[in-house]
């Protein structure tokens, strides 16, 4: 099929035989702004196209050629075609919907042709041709645009030409120019292909398509999605510029002054627009092409536009693109094969313009290594590789070659070769089993390599039923279930293993049976004979459906209430009838059924109700007793009976009998669960028995309870007598009082150091207690009672003791003292680094006045003192550590130590450290001591520094933990005097030596900068301020000078103020500065530093000229010099001031004008 476009020619008339495109009217627009849609009608080789226009003329356009229509509305007008063709709508990945006349048996011709040799076809030739699937067509490379003139203007060169793939039999598309190919045709798609192709055959006699086929599944995410056409009309609508129109030409992003697709000029024809193609849109005057095809002819053309007027566009110039290698193909396929040999075929890729020569087949010679060598090189597209090993794998990849050179590689393909046929596999077993299914596996031949492709065959027969062995799996599994199967059947099975060599005998054949399935449930239990309180019998029936095995037994469940009780197992086995016993009186229950066989368990039965009769109440628990008997009366209590004879219990009786008697009397009946029985003797055992009632009557009496009623309270004990033993113990004896009938159970004695204040300190059965650790010399009272189980008897009368006195008790607490407590005391010279002051709280004397203390210290001799209670413990060791404990004594002895109290000297004083001068001028010093920081780090460690002054008095200049201090304020030449002492904690240290240390002479004061006066055109005269003495040392001046930009000189040094400078050069600058320097008498002389600079110009005045003003105008001069010297000294600084502060007034607005705002 060629693809050069014959030329059109635009004034032919209409022919009945060619298709004719017929236009609804275009629906209302604005500015040319509606729901436009491009629409592509490919015409084919041979065939014409006609268009028919708004005044009626008719425009002929002859294939090939592919006519860009814009529909303003989105919709497909009427197509009619020629007798044998039908007109089919395809929407491309850019969503440009193209409109195809096709023949009603289109033929794929194979092979691959250049369209640059090819002559056009004679017109009106119906060559078959066949037009490529949207899925298998890369998506049009051509742009379209508005025309500038009618229609009517339209010549041959300006149509667009389109050129589709290369087409070959059964073979997929490929990707051209090194892009990766959109979809691949696999067997999917040319069945789609095929139905397709066979629903337009259906439908040629209406000659429109329904429905579209199926886009590209490959489509960009950026395409639009696609419009479905049904009956030539479109859906909805995509904008121009975004849906139908791609540029692919790579110019600058400029982008002004362009406006959409949608919006192009052009005459309209009945609502269809033509667009012609373009490559490049901007204001650049060059542009390049790109992702154009190979060996492909190209039209370009150039047309002007400015401020929406569109110019007529230029001559088309024509080009074709070079040829290139062919695409990559696709790896061979194995077509067949042997155990020692492969059949491979493959298809040839795109050529790209140049015809394929050969193709070059590597392979890796079964290695594994990855290092392939070449088998093949020829044009053929199948090759049979033989000397192959059985059972292996080989890898090959396949290249093509054309002129232009060899394109890449394909993927690497895996190929195996065939085996012998496998030898019977061993018999299938079973993995599990269903009521109709069974699930069998078997094993793979064990002669077989692994890379054989083994398949098996399962085959069944069922047993009586007369087919024979049914194939029931067939496939490469190793296990399958076979479904459908009836219940309770024998199955036969055996299973054939085979490969691409052929089939094994079968295997031997296993017999398998399915599982039963469950038994159906019994029928409804149902109750034979009378209820028994705690039995009934029932019996069932049989369910009508065994599940196909015999029931093996019954199971009978038996819950207590109506509902939501727990279900019991109350028997098991095969009879059809149970009595169930051990049942409650007077209780609901339910019953139900169900049985068992070897298909498993069946569902349960209706359940039926079951109600006992009640009986009487069970015997009650003997009453107890609340609380203590009295002495006349006992409280009685009693539980409910755990039995309460299947109905509640209404009524309790008790009766009691006598010490003496054995007749019982009724005491008490109702329906609470407690009683209080009177008027009965003290000290007596009475019994008593219960018996419950509900509606059936009175159950058994219970057990006998004896009570034995309680006895009277003790009597009054007597005086208790105390005995002491020693100042902190006192022995005390009672004797036991009448007991009232009950014996005497415990005595309790209080005792306090008030009458009023006594407490409980011993309880218990014995006559006498020893109080201890009582305070000595103390007054105590005591007193004593009797309890029984009767109550608590009076207490007795209570009595005094008073204890002993003894030895003085432990000091407990013992302090330091201060040094203010100290000081009022008439102590020698007190040192806190050998001397401690203590003072510690006196103890209780215990009954006798205390006479002394004992200080004790540890190894040093103890220290007695008097009855004081502070004392300071000199001739001890600086920073020592001393373990300190008292002992106070009287006239009975001595009192024990107290706990031992750790106390501390403290540290000598510090001694003075060396006193350093690190910096000087004529009046301050700069002092360091030390070897730590300038800044204090603790406050552990202070100084004070001391200086002299004229009456050999020294003052403090600083006190503080700094290592250094800068001393200001003095005078030059002057020789000062310094001490320094160190303390802490500890106390002051002694002071240092007397450092001296002297202060330098000062250099002079800097000076004013110097006047200059111009005396004449040569000459001129220099002043300067002259200073004082400096403590009787002369002051003498250096002047310096500058020429230009030259280094200062000097020009004169001397005690004058004033210096005449003679043999000025013209045009000339002179700079002049002043420094004044100090003669000392035993020292070198001291510089001051230099004044600031004054300049004197080389320009003359205009005024200098007359003679008569030349000191008129020397002083003008001088005076402007002065000026500027003034300026340039005082208001430099505000000058630069208020320049900063300007441009910061400018920085500020900019940042608050484009930043903030």
């Amino acid at each position: 099929m060629a693809d050069h476009t014959p030329p059109l020619e635009s004034g032919q008339l209409l022919s009945p035989e060619l298709p004719i495109l017929a236009s609804p009217p275009p629906p209302a627009m604005v500015n040319g702004e509606g729901p436009q849609q491009v629409i592509l009608v490919q015409v084919n080789p041979g065939e014409a196209f006609t268009i028919r226009r708004e005044d009626g003329q008719f425009q002929c356009i002859t294939g090939p050629a592919q006519v860009p229509m814009m529909s303003p509305n989105g919709s497909v007008p009427p197509i009619y075609v020629p007798p044998g063709y039908i007109s089919q709508v395809i929407i491309e990945e850019n969503g440009v919907r193209r409109v195809l006349v096709l023949p009603q048996q289109p033929e794929f011709h194979p092979g691959g042709h250049s369209p640059l040799h090819h002559p056009p076809p004679p017109p009106h030739a119906h060559l078959p041709a066949f037009i490529p699937h949207p899925a298998m067509m890369p998506p049009p490379h051509h742009l379209y645009t508005g025309m500038a003139g009618g229609v009517g203007d339209m010549s041959s060169q300006y149509i667009s030409q389109y050129h589709p793939a290369h087409i070959y039999p059964e073979q997929d598309s490929h990707s051209q120019h090194g892009r990766p190919s959109l979809v691949h045709r696999d067997d999917r798609t040319s069945k789609t292909h095929e139905r397709l192709q066979k629903k337009l055959k259906e439908r040629q006699g209406g000659g429109q398509v329904k429905d579209s086929p199926p886009s590209s599944p490959q489509k960009s995410c950026n395409s639009p999605p696609t419009v479905d056409i049904h009956n030539g009309i479109g859906g909805k609508g995509l904008e121009a510029e975004q849906g139908q129109l791609r540029h692919t030409v790579s110019s600058p992003d400029k982008q002004t002054g362009k406006r959409k697709i949608g919006e192009s000029a052009g005459k309209s024809i009945k609502g269809w627009r033509f667009i012609i193609g373009f490559g490049f849109y901007g204001e650049e005057l060059s542009a390049t092409l790109e992702l154009l095809r190979p060996a492909t002819d190209y039209h370009v053309r150039v047309q002007a536009m400015c401020s929406g007027l569109q110019g007529n566009p230029s001559e088309a110039v024509s080009f074709t693109t070079l040829s290139c290698e062919p695409d990559p193909p696709n790896p061979p396929k194995k077509i067949s094969g042997t155990k020692n040999s492969l059949l491979l075929q493959w298809k040839a890729p795109c050529d790209n313009g140049s015809k394929i020569q050969n193709y070059i087949l590597q392979w890796d010679e079964g290695k594994g290594t990855g290092v392939y060598e070449q088998c093949y090189y020829g044009p053929q597209k199948q090759y049979k590789v033989a000397k192959l090993s059985p059972a292996s794998r080989y890898s090959f990849r396949l290249a093509a070659k054309n002129d232009m050179g060899t394109s890449e590689f394909s993927e690497v393909v895996d190929l195996f070769t065939s085996c012998s046929v496998p030898l019977p596999p061993f018999p299938p077993e079973l993995e599990m089993a269903g009521v109709t299914w069974l699930c069998l596996k078997w094993q793979r031949p064990a002669s077989s390599p692994k890379e054989d492709d083994i398949f098996y065959i399962l085959e069944m027969e069922e047993e009586g039923s007369g087919y024979g062995f049914q194939t029931s799996y067939n496939g490469d599994e190793l296990s399958s279930t076979i479904r459908n199967l009836h219940r309770s059947t024998k199955y036969k099975f055996r299973v054939a293993a085979y490969n691409s060599e052929g089939k094994s005998n079968p295997s031997q054949v296993v017999e398998l049976i399915t599982k039963p399935d469950i038994p159906g449930c019994p029928f409804k239990p149902v109750i034979r004979g009378r209820v028994l309180p705690n039995s009934f019998k029932m019996a069932w029936e049989p369910p009508k459906d065994d599940g196909g095995s015999e029931i093996t037994k019954y199971v009978v469940e038996l819950s207590e209430g109506t509902s939501g009780s727990p279900w019991g197992q109350v028997y098991s086995g095969p009879a059809l009838e149970h009595v169930c016993e051990g049942l409650k009186p007077g209780c609901s229950y339910q019953t139900r059924v169900y049985c068992m066989s070897e298909g498993g368990q069946s569902p349960v039965s209706h359940s039926t109700s079951v109600q006992t009769p009640a009986v009487p109440p069970g015997q009650c628990q003997p009453p107890r007793l609340v609380g203590k008997p009295k002495a006349r009366e006992v409280q009685l209590r009693w539980g409910v009976p755990q039995v309460d004879g299947g109905s509640p219990v209404s009524c309790y009786s008790i009766e009691m009998s006598g010490p003496q008697s054995e007749e019982s009397k009724e005491v008490y009946q109702g329906p609470e669960l407690d009683c209080s029985v009177g008027g009965l003797m003290p000290g007596k055992t009475y019994s008593f028995r219960l018996k419950a009632a509900n509606k059936a009557g009175f159950g058994p009496l219970s057990e006998r309870f004896e009570v034995t009623t309680g006895p009277g309270a003790p009597e009054q004990c007597k005086a208790p007598s105390t005995t002491c033993k020693s100042s902190s113990c006192v022995v005390v004896s009672w004797e036991a009082p009448p007991c009232n009938g009950a014996p005497v159970t415990e005595f309790r004695l209080e005792w306090g150091a008030a009458e009023g204040s006594m407490q409980i300190c011993y309880s218990g059965p014995g006559l006498s207690h020893e109080m201890k650790g009582l305070l000595p010399a103390t007054n105590y009272f005591c007193r004593v009672q009797a309890v029984n189980v009767a109550g608590v008897g009076p207490f007795s009368e209570a009595v005094f003791c008073l204890t002993p006195c003894t030895v003085p008790a432990a000091v407990s607490n013992i302090y330091v003292l201060k040094e203010s407590e100290l000081e009022s005391r008439p102590q020698p010279v007190y040192s806190p680094s050998t001397c401690l002051g203590i003072c510690w709280d006196p103890p209780c004397d215990h009954g006798s006045e205390i006479n002394s203390y004992l200080i004790d210290i540890g190894e040093r001799q103890p220290i007695v003192v008097g009855p004081v209670t502070k004392h300071v413990i000199q001739n001890l060791q600086p920073d020592t550590s001393y373990r300190i404990r008292i002992q106070a004594l009287n006239s009975l002895g001595a009192g024990p130590f107290s706990h031992t109290f750790k106390l501390k000297t403290k540290p000598l004083p510090p001694q003075p450290p060396r006193l350093e001068c690190t910096a000087f001028s004529h009046q301050t010093l700069r002092l360091k001591w030390g070897d730590g920081p300038a800044k204090a780090t603790s406050d552990a460690l202070q100084y004070q520094l001391h200086m002299g002054d004229k009456n050999g008095r020294f003052i403090s200049l600083y006190k503080g933990p700094c290592h250094t201090h800068k001393v200001q304020r003095l005078n030059e030449s002057t020789s000062y005097t310094f001490r320094i002492q160190a303390f802490n904690e500890a106390g002051e240290g002694p002071f240092s030596n007397v450092y001296t240390f002297t202060t330098p002479r000062s250099p002079p004061a800097p000076l004013k900068a110097p006047k200059v006066e111009r005396l004449d055109d040569n000459s001129c005269e220099v002043t300067w301020e002259a200073l004082p003495p400096m403590k009787g040392d002369p002051v003498i001046y250096s002047l310096q000078c500058m020429i230009g930009n030259s280094d200062f000189k000097q020009a004169y040094k001397g005690s004058a103020t004033t210096f005449h400078v003679q043999n000025l050069q013209p045009n000339s600058d002179y700079r002049f500065r002043v420094c004044a320097i100090r003669q000392c008498q035993d020292a070198p002389e001291l510089s001051g530093p230099y004044s600031p600079t004054v300049t004197l110009s080389s320009q003359r005045n205009d005024a200098a000229l007359a003679s008569s003003a030349v000191s008129s105008g020397s002083r003008i001069g001088t005076e402007s010099t002065r000026a500027r010297q003034s300026l340039s000294d005082e208001q430099c600084a505000f000058l630069i001031l208020m320049v900063f502060a300007v441009i910061a007034i400018l920085i500020a607005f900019v940042i608050q004008y484009f930043v903030i705002k």
